[in-house]
């Protein structure tokens, strides 16, 4: 299974095939700052530092213009991994929304 390694923590989310980035975090407890989930307003913006996405839907070009595109930046509701990636968050920081998935180290 692919997994995410999120920066700048290095945690490691494991992806289910065809989910998006935000998808992958929210079923393993985690999230970060979040607009439309539609791909309308750029908030859940990600830049991917190694590996390759595909958008899988269309993603507005006032949201994500192609000079973003261009330099690795997706969108986190509409990334779909293709394959192990490692991503940097860009306007927020990774939350646990679920701390049952994540207890206390012993």
């Amino acid at each position: 299974m692919p997994e995410i390694i999120v920066e700048p923590n290095g945690i490691k989310i494991p992806v289910a095939e065809g989910d998006t980035i935000m998808a992958a975090l929210n079923k393993n407890g985690y999230t970060f700052l979040l607009g439309c989930k539609r791909g309308g307003c750029g908030i859940c913006k990600v830049r991917v530092d190694e590996g390759t996405i595909e958008h899988n839907r269309p993603v507005a070009e006032t949201a994500l213009p192609k000079e973003e595109r261009d330099e690795g930046v997706c969108l986190g509701c509409r990334a779909v991994p293709q394959g192990d990636i490692r991503i940097t968050l860009m306007k927020s920081a990774l939350r646990v929304t679920n701390p049952l998935l994540h207890p206390p180290a012993a």
